[in-house]
């Protein structure tokens, strides 16, 4: 097994480092793991002047997998738009074909006092987010700022085509299948176009998987129900602007968005395995970080592209211990637990091990 591990930005390459210790047990028991560190973002623009070097975008490409930190970092939002560390991030996703985002909302029971919601709305929250993740307004053309009529606008284009709309909705109905058999499709099909297609082509696929229970919501009453009855859902499908804004809210639900893995597939399930955080610069370097998301990546990674099911149940089952025995890192700490450092989480998931 092949990584290219990308630590990238602010607190990333402390969350990354504590998910290799947990690789490196796996390696020492026999595991043919290797790794290959590679620079994006930020740190691909300081190494080599480009948010995704071509080293590293060949690295990731020969690699069965890639593991991911965070990119970003205020001392970068100067820079021209091209060589900001986010389009590293968005064009790694595009030469890769990772379509289809996997962003679990899981709340572990001893951390439903930490959710902002009441413990009776979230207890036993279990969602699965599947946003589509190379397409609609963050790769649409024509995008820009222009003068027009002596002021600038700023213009972006939202844009479906049949094809990608279908091939993540036979992701996220493959997924209901293997869960609950419910489905919810979000969009906003009363004010757009792009939104009218989605549904419309949704509806066809959804012909295939007559035992999934199909619904749609428009996704300002989705974000909505999130929040009053989040247990109503067990799978979302929906469009890359509204997935990035709906599993972000949904990482609330949990606890802490450092709490949330996900997964980025292309069509044969090669992936890019992150936290759904940034990179948290005010933080960095302070070993405060919570890295339990990223360790949950490193459990996707065994889950969706190396099929190892044993030690992807392995992992998460080390990261429910930990949370069993009281550990939490500051994001998640509550009176009466104990309080460790971004290193001693990854310590104490080793030790579960």
């Amino acid at each position: 097994m092949k990584l290219a591990v990308l630590p990238g930005d602010g607190i990333g390459k402390e969350i990354v480092a504590q998910a290799v210790k947990v690789l490196e047990v796996l390696k020492r028991e026999g595991a043919a793991i290797e790794m290959e560190y590679g620079n994006i973002g930020g740190a691909g623009y300081d190494a080599e002047g480009d948010p995704l070097p071509d080293t590293t975008l060949k690295l990731s490409k020969q690699a069965d997998a890639v593991l991911l930190g965070a990119v970003g970092g205020p001392q970068y939002d100067k820079l021209d738009r091209p060589l900001r560390p986010e389009r590293g991030l968005l064009r790694i996703r595009k030469e890769l074909n990772l379509f289809a985002n996997l962003r679990p909302a899981l709340l572990y029971p001893e951390l439903a006092g930490a959710s902002s919601l009441k413990p009776e709305v979230v207890s036993g929250l279990d969602i699965m987010i599947v946003r589509e993740l190379t397409g609609d307004v963050y790769f649409g053309q024509p995008r820009g700022i222009e003068i027009r009529n002596g002021e600038r606008v700023g213009f972006n284009t939202m844009i479906y085509s049949e094809s990608e709309v279908r091939r993540v909705a036979h992701v996220a109905f493959g997924i209901a299948m293997k869960r609950g058999k419910k489905l919810c499709s979000v969009e906003k099909a009363n004010v757009l176009e792009c939104s009218e297609l989605w549904r419309d082509v949704v509806a066809e696929v959804a012909k295939d998987y007559l035992e999934v229970e199909l619904s749609s919501l428009y996704v300002d009453n989705a974000a909505m129900q999130l929040v009053k009855n989040p247990k109503q859902f067990d799978v979302i499908v929906t469009g890359n602007i509204f997935g990035d804004i709906l599993s972000d809210q949904a990482s609330m639900l949990s606890g802490s968005i450092g709490m949330l893995p996900s997964a980025s597939l292309d069509a044969n399930n090669k992936g890019m395995y992150e936290p759904i955080h940034g990179s948290a610069p005010d933080i960095a370097g302070k070993d405060i970080a919570n890295p339990l998301a990223t360790i949950l990546s490193v459990a996707m990674m065994y889950r969706y592209t190396f099929a190892d099911m044993a030690t992807a149940d392995r992992i998460e089952n080390a990261v429910k211990k930990v949370i069993a025995r009281g550990f939490r890192t500051g994001d998640i700490w509550t009176e009466g637990t104990t309080r460790v450092s971004c290193s001693g989480m990854g310590d104490e998931v080793v030790a579960a091990l």
